[in-house]
């Protein structure tokens, strides 16, 4: 469908929901778990390291990978999707953004409420007692090649502080969860971009959406197999979400 159909589509909605995943803050440079790596990380499955059991086994190389995650994060800045996304609380009645992504880009390109389902690389705590993690964290980069880090100690109970991250295998914050499928159950147009909906639960929000006759469509460079209900730009998110806006709205 062209672009301009889906943008007149748009222009009617009345609260739309945008669900972003790893390809929307690729564009910023920030590494998914599918890109290659090199030197520490080049012996590990980036995967693997993304559980509890693993940062039990090795919380130094743990904390390490995560650190060097987020301190990615603040050397990148917000692209052209994440700033469109932005745009739109300009110009829809409703706008609820929920993301897949660790990372504070939504944020600073100008979106206010994001519903994080995976947590924040920004909102470390406690992997015993659940305390927030106060004190601030260096900023400075890391080297590329990786290096272990002692993680902190929580001032509460003296137990590791964690990465602020649903692992594989936990379960999503009820919170998030909850308001996430409220949203997609209740809007009338759902915007997915840059993820290939295999990631569940999270996948299950664009049914949901369809479920309640929302007009539900897919953003992403490699096109994969849709209902006949849904609609899909191909392209990646930056320059589709820019197109789309601009086309609906300036």
């Amino acid at each position: 469908m062209p672009i301009t159909t889906i943008a007149e589509l748009l222009q009617k909605a009345k609260h739309v929901v945008v669900f972003t995943g790893a390809g929307a803050s690729a564009e910023s440079g920030i590494p998914t778990f599918r890109d290659a790596l090199t030197g520490l990380w080049e012996n590990f499955d980036a995967s693997k390291l993304a559980t509890a059991e693993a940062f039990h086994a090795d919380p130094s190389l743990c904390w390490g990978w995560y650190e060097w995650r987020r301190r990615k994060v603040i050397q990148a800045q917000p692209n052209e999707a994440h700033r469109a996304i932005a745009q739109l609380a300009n110009h829809v009645p409703k706008l609820t953004v929920i993301t897949q992504n660790v990372d504070d880009l939504h944020e600073r390109a100008g979106s206010s409420a994001v519903i994080h389902l995976h947590g924040s690389l920004h909102s470390p705590r406690c992997v015993d007692c659940g305390a927030a993690h106060q004190s601030p964290l260096p900023s400075e980069p890391l080297p590329e090649a990786g290096i272990r880090i002692e993680p902190p100690r929580c001032t509460r109970c003296n137990g590791y502080v964690r990465p602020g991250v649903i692992w594989f295998g936990e379960m999503l914050a009820d919170e998030a969860w909850t308001n996430a499928m409220a949203a997609a159950k209740e809007c009338d147009f759902f915007l997915s971009i840059g993820t290939s909906g295999v990631v569940y639960p999270a996948a299950e929000l664009p049914f949901a959406a369809l479920a309640n006759h929302a007009k539900v469509v897919h953003i992403n460079p490699v096109r994969f197999a849709i209902s006949r209900q849904d609609f899909f730009i191909q392209g990646t998110a930056a320059s589709s979400m820019k197109s789309l806006v601009e086309e609906a709205f300036l």
